[in-house]
């Protein structure tokens, strides 16, 4: 009878029988602020190539594709027909100094003949008014000359901005025109710019955060930022942010950052998607744990598994911060001290005891073997 008084289904744990699990100890710490943001490359400035005359192309002097200094020729118009204006506007400028000369002899004569009554007054008027025409007749050759010299000067269509200059995009023997035709693009991207995209509430966040204490702001000017390709790789040259837009993206809720890159080796291209690192603030006094230590709950409630008293099992609600690094900041639910299950929830449940032992973060693992 008292052995079938006995509980034989459920015998005492041992340690040997209890699961496993990996903590870590959760200690107040100051941990940098990361906001990491998508972008696009732009060039810092662009510049259209078009002829400032109307011509045949006869030849295009630039390699496609090449990096280009401001006054190199790029293209060549026709110059025959801007040849034979300047010479026309040669000869008029010519004819016109021609009558300026009679002209100034025959004002001069009347201006001596007035006083001695040998010429009316009427004549000599008009001897001075036609040396004022011719005047004025020789400074609308003069400035018809120069506009003929400057027609043919354009005929060498040079580049107006150093920078790499893309493919042509008329070929020779084209017929060009100032207001139609593009010839090509030049860019300059050494310097170069990165648009990143940020949510203004996350924004605003931060903002509030520093203006209440939570959060230490960056004390440098012009806050720092590392880039990464689509693929992760990263940039080697640091940038730097410029200016935040001052307005918001009605459809999409996103403000816009502008940051500055050095691209010495053009490896950063117009166009190309990036992803950037920006600090924005310090947090003092933070309580981080792993990414993956956070589990959820039915109703989407972030929460974390703890472990407390005589290695029991506790299930703590949590309100998060941000995403710093591959670590949550835990803004409510845990205290400096807490030890937190970051593996083995496949074996537990609340109030379950467990065995523990110290979580190795594998990222610095693998720094140490590197």
């Amino acid at each position: 009878m008292l052995a079938g008084c006995s509980d034989e289904s459920s015998p005492p744990q041992t340690p040997a029988s209890l699961a496993q699990v990996a903590i870590v100890d959760v200690s107040p710490q100051k941990l940098p602020v990361v906001a990491e943001l998508p972008g696009r490359v732009s060039p810092v400035v662009t510049a259209q190539v078009r002829p400032r005359v109307t011509g045949i192309v006869l030849k295009r002097v630039f390699e496609q594709g090449s990096t280009v200094r401001v006054g190199d020729l790029l293209y060549a118009i026709d110059p025959e027909p801007f040849d034979a204006r300047v010479a026309s506007a040669n000869a008029t400028l010519d004819s016109a100094v021609a009558a300026q000369t009679l002209a100034k002899q025959r004002a001069d004569r009347q201006i001596e003949l007035l006083p001695k009554g040998a010429t009316s007054k009427e004549s000599s008027d008009s001897a001075v008014a036609a040396l004022a025409q011719s005047n004025a007749d020789v400074e609308r050759a003069r400035a018809d000359l120069k506009t003929a010299a400057l027609d043919l000067q354009y005929t060498q269509i040079r580049a107006p901005i150093s920078g790499r200059i893309g493919r042509a995009l008329v070929t020779e023997g084209a017929l060009v025109s100032p207001t139609s035709d593009v010839m090509a693009v030049i860019q300059q991207i050494d310097p170069i710019y990165a648009d990143f995209t940020q949510p203004a509430d996350t924004l605003i966040a931060l903002r509030n955060a520093v203006a209440d204490g939570k959060l230490q702001a960056d004390e440098s000017g012009s806050a720092l930022m590392k880039l990464f390709s689509a693929g992760g790789r990263p940039y080697p040259h640091e940038g730097r942010l410029l200016f935040t837009e001052a307005s918001v993206n009605a459809a999409t809720g996103q403000i816009i950052l502008r940051a500055e890159f050095p691209n010495p080796d053009n490896d950063l291209l117009p166009g190309m998607f990036v992803r950037a690192r920006l600090q924005q603030a310090a947090l003092e006094n933070a309580l981080a744990v792993p990414e993956q230590a956070v589990q959820h709950d039915t109703a989407g409630k972030a929460q974390l598994y703890v472990v407390g008293q005589d290695d029991k099992i506790e299930v703590r609600v949590v309100s998060l911060g941000w995403l710093i690094e591959g670590r949550w900041v835990v803004i409510e639910g845990i205290a400096p001290g807490d030890r937190v299950i970051v593996e083995g929830f496949q074996r537990i449940a609340p109030g379950a005891q467990v065995t523990t032992q110290k979580w190795l973060d594998p990222a610095l693992t693998a720094k140490k073997e590197g």
